[in-house]
């Protein structure tokens, strides 16, 4: 059993929880993820680490309430636990030889981006971020990522919050003008990566991608969560998450990603039914 040692609310939908998990905190990286079970009978689900906490043996997760597990794990409150937490799993992100980088968070996407930003600043690297809501009331992480950033850029859909437009339009102005990455990483829906991509692929700026399919052993035996990547197929949970966006198959994901929407969609309005239900 693990303990949820702190809960925050940074939005309306995206809760942040730090768990007790020494074991974990001491060998997680950025880049890589956990699989946890809320109870004994619960799915397992893969969430990003979005920070590790060594002296206090806490790891820090950021999720979306989207479905049935996140609505029951969302319920959970400090001093409460959960069943299951495994990790680190999956490859770290790669910062040899990265002096200036430009990290692209697209919605609940910045949880996974921002440990990203952080360790390339702890590492002394010059660090651009530009992250992207749909309005303001959905910015999240904002004061951690100026923290962090050398220069950050916030996009709304709406222009409630910093300036009007999607990801992709200050990241082409920053390449029009001559700025010159090393390297950009982008982090979000599967269509703003893919749009990310096709921004920077004219420039031939190394691209690299996060993707985080649907994962169930997050040990690359049961094949949920592969990809096409250069014409192979590669497994996210151990080949990944990060891939070389100028070859993953953006269209086959968009594709896969979409399966199980009636399923999440359903178990989401009986967990909504059963909430319901203990209430009254």
């Amino acid at each position: 059993m693990y303990k949820i040692v702190k809960k925050r609310v940074l939005n309306p939908t995206v809760t942040m929880m730090d768990i007790s998990a020494p074991l974990v905190a001491k060998k997680g990286k950025a880049g890589q993820f956990i699989i946890l079970r809320v109870d004994k009978d619960g799915e397992r689900i893969p969430l990003t680490i979005a920070g590790c906490d060594v002296e206090n043996g806490t790891v820090k997760i950021i999720f979306q309430v989207v479905g049935g597990t996140t609505m029951s794990l969302n319920a959970k409150n400090e001093g409460e636990y959960i069943e299951d937490f495994v990790g680190p799993l999956g490859c770290p992100t790669k910062t040899d030889g990265i002096k200036k980088v430009c990290i692209v968070g697209g919605g609940v996407g910045c949880a996974i981006a921002l440990p990203v930003a952080q360790e390339f600043h702890k590492l002394g690297a010059e660090v651009h971020s530009i992250v992207g809501f749909r309005n303001k009331d959905l910015v999240i992480l904002e004061d951690e990522f100026k923290a962090c950033s050398d220069k950050l850029t916030i996009m709304t859909d709406d222009g409630s919050c910093g300036r009007h437009g999607v990801v992709t339009l200050p990241l082409k102005e920053a390449l029009e003008s001559g700025e010159r990455y090393d390297e950009v990483i982008a982090i979000g829906p599967v269509i703003m990566m893919k749009f990310v991509v096709a921004t920077t692929k004219p420039f031939n700026v190394p691209t690299t991608v996060s993707m985080n399919p649907i994962m169930i052993d997050g040990t690359g035996m049961c094949g949920g969560c592969r990809l096409t990547v250069g014409g192979q197929t590669k497994f996210a949970c151990v080949d990944g998450p990060d891939f070389n966006g100028f070859e993953v198959d953006f269209d086959e994901a968009i594709e896969r990603s979409t399966m199980y929407s009636d399923f999440e969609k359903r178990e989401r309005e009986e967990s909504c039914n059963l909430f319901r239900q203990e209430v009254k």
